[in-house]
């Protein structure tokens, strides 16, 4: 009897400590969140809204612009150019005679310009066909004289066997055959520009800058006398058209 007491008595207790701690009701499967709760439905790959904490404000976020165009255009940087003043100019046909001038250089570079016009030569020559039934041919040549030259020596005036410069035009000198070319002598010294050739015409022109080569450089009219050369000027292979003479062709033996 006396046990059936306090089991009955523990019970009552029990309803009691539940009765007054109140009744807690389960949330709901598809329960909204409020604006400062944590997790919607409880999965970790979606954390949800979170509430913003009172160290930091809340801004709009920042506006990228898209460019209307992702290419930005530079203006070509124009070829460095020097202008320069015609010192002498001549033309003549050589056959082994030369031609000199001399000029102090205090100021490089020097550059002279020069074209020629070369002889040209016309024979036949044979050979023999390597195609069935042709036989022999006969085809015309025409090309430059190789007696053809033209040089330009540039030494010093004071020391002559100081030679800055020697080139030219034509294979008999070991030359190329470009016709028209632009040289360059970078040296200080008191010039000697030689001209000479042989079985040709050319054109010749030295020039300079006017500036720290001239006290007065009143003297050269900049319209006619004076030009732009560009640091590096190429020279040019010119057509087989110094002279007229026949067009190559083939005939038959």
């Amino acid at each position: 009897m006396k046990q059936f007491v306090i089991r009955i008595a523990c019970c009552l207790s029990i309803i009691l400590i539940v009765v007054a701690s109140g009744c807690i009701t389960p949330p709901k499967e598809n329960a909204t969140t409020s604006k400062t709760g944590s997790n919607t439905g409880g999965n970790p790959l979606n954390p949800g809204t979170t509430a913003t904490p009172p160290y930091v404000t809340e801004v709009s976020p920042f506006v990228t612009i898209t460019p209307t165009s992702g290419y930005r255009t530079v203006p070509p940087t124009p070829a460095q150019q020097d202008n320069y003043c015609r010192i002498y100019q001549m033309t003549n046909t050589f056959a082994y005679n030369k031609t000199a001038v001399a000029f102090n250089l205090q100021y490089p570079p020097m550059y002279i310009n020069y074209t020629v016009i070369p002889s040209n030569v016309t024979y036949y020559t044979s050979y023999t066909s390597k195609i069935t039934g042709e036989g022999d041919k006969i085809i015309l040549i025409d090309k430059y004289s190789p007696i053809s030259w033209f040089e330009v020596t540039v030494r010093s005036k004071v020391t002559p066997d100081k030679i800055y410069l020697q080139d030219g035009f034509g294979k008999a000198r070991g030359y190329n055959e470009y016709l028209n070319r632009t040289l360059k002598i970078v040296n200080r010294d008191d010039m000697q520009i030689e001209f000479y050739g042989n079985n040709i015409t050319a054109t010749a022109s030295v020039w300079v800058k006017p500036e720290g080569n001239f006290n007065d450089t009143t003297q050269f009219n900049r319209t006619t006398d004076c030009a732009y050369f560009v640091a590096n000027p190429r020279d040019s292979l010119g057509a087989l058209t110094a002279t007229a003479t026949p067009t190559p062709t083939w005939t038959q033996a």
